[in-house]
């Protein structure tokens, strides 16, 4: 009896605790990688999109933070060279939503999805995941370029089983009274709206998180 009992002692000395054991009671850590969209362009901050987005998973019970890490003007090139520092290490997961400037300067497609693929591809070196959330091309843009741009997302996502958000603006782009007077730039109940209908995502996206 006293060596059964001195060997399961030491089978559970074995036993390595798992992370997420160890972590228990800690939030999980979001950063919303972005452009002006996301970071709130001529929003206070509690009206911006990370904050809401918070407040809005934490309702459901969710314990997170989101860290905004928008930066108005920003194109995919300019979110690949301040990954680095946008992203501190401790970060669980990184909401992508980059694009919409490339699209507007008219930028070649194909840089954009460089880009964004090499965000995705850095994150996954640094065990971070990523959940994308896509954009679409101004239709005034001609049919080969909307082709070409909005496939970018899609396509990345599946090649990087990645939770994807097809368009972040879905709901809002368009909708003048969604949208501050340049057209282009969300009003507080325009990000509430985003908000609102990209919330199963990000609770999918969390799911994943948290069976890591």
């Amino acid at each position: 009896m006293t060596i059964i009992f001195a060997c399961a002692a030491a089978l559970a000395a074995l036993v390595v605790p798992r992370p997420e054991a160890q972590a228990q009671g800690q939030p999980i850590r979001l950063v919303a990688l972005g452009d002006s969209l996301s970071a709130g362009y001529g929003l206070p901050q509690e009206a911006a999109f990370p904050t809401v987005l918070e407040r809005a998973l934490k309702a459901k019970g969710h314990k997170v933070e989101v860290s905004n890490a928008g930066v108005s003007g920003d194109t995919t090139s300019g979110g690949l060279d301040r990954l680095d520092w946008s992203v501190p290490d401790g970060t669980d997961g990184v909401i992508l939503e980059l694009g919409a400037n490339d699209m507007l300067r008219g930028l070649d497609p194909a840089l954009a999805r460089r880009n964004l693929e090499s965000i995705v591809e850095r994150l996954k070196s640094r065990n971070i995941p990523v959940m994308l959330a896509g954009m679409q091309a101004s239709r005034n843009l001609g049919p080969d370029y909307v082709q070409k741009f909005d496939a970018i997302y899609p396509e990345i996502a599946k090649k990087h089983d990645l939770v994807l958000y097809p368009f972040f603006l879905d709901g809002v782009a368009g909708e003048r009274s969604l949208n501050l007077p340049d057209g282009l730039h969300p009003t507080a109940k325009g990000v509430e709206i985003i908000v609102e209908r990209i919330l199963p995502s990000v609770e999918s996206f969390l799911a994943r998180i948290a069976q890591r």
